[in-house]
């Protein structure tokens, strides 16, 4: 069955990608979005995810897996809200700023530039390779 990628954003200064290593598992509760929380139903378990840090950094930073399928938001108190679990995959070697991102023919058309407020979006396959290879990482 084929796999497939999405894009995860987050503040470093909320929760960043050293503690999610040092942790080994989040739960990626609080999305109040529509469409980022169909997103979040989407994923399978195995999809790939790129892990950015908004704000301060705008940058991919590492690779999380999604180890468990969504369920209902605990967070939530009212509204029909969904959660992930992740686990961190693999840090990218050399981060990929959005700058690279919107200067980069094959990236420049990701929804992380498109619809920049959306926190949870889709990556096509290539997209996801593309990214991996600025990254200097092997998956």
């Amino acid at each position: 069955m084929a796999k497939n990628f999405w894009l995860v954003k987050q503040e470093p200064e909320a929760y960043s990608w050293q503690t999610f290593q040092k942790e080994g598992r989040v739960v990626w509760t609080g999305v109040r979005n529509f469409q980022a929380r169909n997103n979040l139903r989407a994923m399978k378990k195995g999809d790939l995810i790129c892990f950015y840090h908004s704000v301060s950094e705008k940058r991919i930073v590492g690779i999380a897996k999604v180890d468990k399928e969504f369920y209902p938001d605990p967070t939530a108190e009212d509204g029909d809200w969904s959660v992930v679990e992740l686990v961190p995959f693999k840090p990218l070697r050399a981060p990929v700023s959005l700058e690279t991102i919107k200067a980069d023919k094959m990236l420049k058309e990701m929804p992380l530039v498109r619809q920049s407020r959306l926190s949870v979006t889709p990556v096509t396959e290539d997209q996801f390779a593309r990214i991996v290879e600025l990254g200097e990482t092997k998956i």
